[in-house]
């Protein structure tokens, strides 16, 4: 099942998207905000290029785990994009998770790898898509129905 995730933010939306097995997260893009609308109809067309199933929409739930008015405000874009999915004629199941600490993990990873600063700011939001995906997928791991008894 190949699940698209976003990190939505206020200028940027950073997009990335699982393997078809639903085992590792890989950045796509990052949307630049045009508008609900606009943002809406950039994501239905990587849900059509990507062949999605799921997306994913990371939530900045507040330190206690605590929806707060950044929380409230994703959410009221999830509620429009599941309309406008709809209206697009794509059958895609919308989720919310978790992304407290994702961009404080992305931009540690970038450090890490030596990326300038300027480049930090343009592929940050990709990449914290990333996280909040693989974050997902490893606490979703689906099982596989290989036997592991049957091995060597």
């Amino acid at each position: 099942m190949r699940i698209i995730c976003l990190d939505i933010g206020s200028k940027r939306i950073g997009v990335a998207a699982s393997d078809p097995l639903g085992w590792t997260a890989q950045g796509v893009e990052v949307i630049e905000r045009k508008g609900n609308k606009k943002d809406m109809e950039r994501i239905c067309e990587i849900c059509r290029e990507w062949e999605a199933e799921k997306i994913v929409a990371g939530l900045p739930l507040n330190e206690e785990g605590e929806i707060g008015p950044a929380a409230k405000k994703i959410q009221g874009f999830v509620d429009k994009l599941k309309v406008h999915l709809e209206g697009a004629k794509l059958d895609i199941d919308v989720e919310m998770w978790d992304e407290r600490y994702s961009t404080a993990i992305a931009e540690e990873r970038l450090i890490e790898a030596d990326v300038s600063r300027k480049k930090r700011k343009r592929v940050i939001d990709k990449m914290a898509a990333t996280v909040i995906l693989q974050d997902y997928l490893e606490a979703n791991e689906i099982s596989t129905d290989v036997d592991e008894s049957a091995e060597g």
